[in-house]
């Protein structure tokens, strides 16, 4: 997991800073270091020169930076600033040259994330399940319930548009909330509301499943090992008809019965071979028998070809980049709680997991890598979105803002990133205890 969140990082920031390094070095400005992480006082993990350029790895691993000569930026190198511009200084450059300069790390982070995406979907094209073909309908979890949404419900339409693919339940068209669901309930339609606030809600759970998993017959086809189901001699192919007399049909039923079980022990009727048996097991503290079954609605495969997968590449890329500004907007309209929002490395350490999936992988890379291209674009100093902000300023203005004022504001947005930072590892931290 760690390995993971490291190597992902490692992608993101080498790519991000090079944007930079290689802007500016096009219009011949002097670049002094190049730093994956932060030397903090000084102190490098590895070092060493090149062509004039100091590379190495820092050992604090909270991002990276390029030290641009003649520029104010996180470093307050206020002594080289005292002294005259030299030609090669970021100083002394045109403002929209400087301007390339600032934008470039996230021009790369954004075409890295179309790249990424694009050649996911020539490998792998798109699967999705047809939402025809939930014969049984869906199975709401806690948040669907909260909502509304009952066992059985065929949900046809996201404000009014059919819906065609099952995962756009689960996708950001709904789970931005303010969204109407039409729905299909013994034989009549209803609408239900998704509300504006349901990120509230789902940031709190285990998985998207919480919401609404397709509804599904099932037959034991695994065990956890040693689980409380293997040791009570079910078996694979066996079909649960009954908890405590219970009937149960669907695999929601199972799991209701099942959780409501904690830590007792429960009667089982069992199918097997046609004939019913009785066999009794433990449920564990957690709600779990400890084995899986069920067979999910197939999937559909669409594949493309190589330049008809760059528009879908970057459409998922933009989704990505526009999901993440609307989260934002819904921090700043009080309608999702920045505490249930935000994720540190510890989050996004658990969002790669601790299994080497690549697919999953560079899927979560490509959604970082938007993510962090909108974070920078923020209009905070010491962000590029804040160096970008003041440029644009000084181009307006017909001349740039002085030193005293850029030195403070750096000190300023210097506060407010540290800020930021303690309060999403803060709560992150605090989620993973209380979890």
């Amino acid at each position: 997991m760690v390995a993971q969140l490291l190597l992902g990082l490692s992608i993101l920031v080498i790519l991000h800073e090079a944007g930079h390094f290689f802007a500016a070095r096009a219009f011949g400005i002097k670049v002094e270091k190049f730093y994956l992480f932060f030397d903090a006082w000084g102190f490098s993990l590895v070092k060493f020169h090149y062509k004039g350029v100091e590379y190495g790895i820092g050992w604090l691993p909270l991002g990276g930076y390029v030290k641009i000569a003649g520029m104010i930026d996180e470093s307050m190198d206020t002594d080289q600033m005292a002294l005259p511009p030299k030609p090669d200084e970021f100083r002394s450059k045109p403002a929209w040259q400087r301007l390339i300069v600032m934008m470039g790390g996230i021009f790369v982070n954004i075409v890295l994330g179309i790249f990424i995406f694009w050649m996911l979907t020539v490998k792998y094209g798109e699967s999705y399940t047809p939402n025809d073909s939930l014969k049984y309908g869906i199975a709401p979890g806690k948040i669907g319930k909260h909502i509304g949404l009952v066992a059985g419900d065929k949900i046809t339409e996201i404000n009014g548009k059919p819906l065609i693919k099952f995962e756009d339940l689960l996708s950001s068209k709904v789970l931005m909330g303010n969204t109407m669901l039409t729905v299909v309930r013994d034989g009549s339609t209803q609408k239900i509301l998704v509300p504006a606030d349901i990120l509230n809600y789902l940031s709190d759970e285990k998985s998207i499943g919480d919401f609404v998993v397709p509804r599904i017959k099932f037959k034991i086809d695994s065990f956890v090992k040693n689980s409380n189901a293997q040791k009570a001699g079910l078996m694979v192919g066996d079909s649960i008809v009954a908890i405590n007399k219970q009937p149960i049909v669907f695999y929601d039923q199972l799991q209701d019965a099942v959780r409501a079980n904690k830590n007792k022990p429960i009667d089982i009727t069992v199918k097997r071979n046609n004939a019913l048996q009785q066999i009794t097991a433990p449920v564990s503290p957690d709600g779990t028998l400890g084995f899986w079954g069920g067979k999910e609605p197939a999937e559909t495969k669409v594949s493309y070809g190589f330049m008809s997968s760059l528009s879908v590449g970057a459409n998922k890329a933009w989704g990505t980049f526009s999901d993440n500004a609307k989260g934002i907007g819904k921090v700043f309209k009080g309608e999702v709680k920045a505490t249930k929002a935000f994720a540190g490395p510890v989050g996004i350490a658990k969002m790669f997991g601790g299994v080497i999936d690549w697919p999953h992988f560079w899927t979560l890379v490509g959604f970082l890598s938007m993510a962090l291209a909108l974070m920078n674009l923020l209009p905070i100093p010491v962000l590029d979105g804040g160096h970008a902000m003041f440029l644009i300023i000084e181009m307006i203005k017909g001349k740039p803002l002085s030193d005293k004022f850029m030195e403070r504001a750096q000190l300023v947005g210097f506060v407010i990133l540290i800020t930021l930072m303690v309060f999403i590892y803060g709560t992150d931290i605090l989620k993973n205890i209380h979890h």
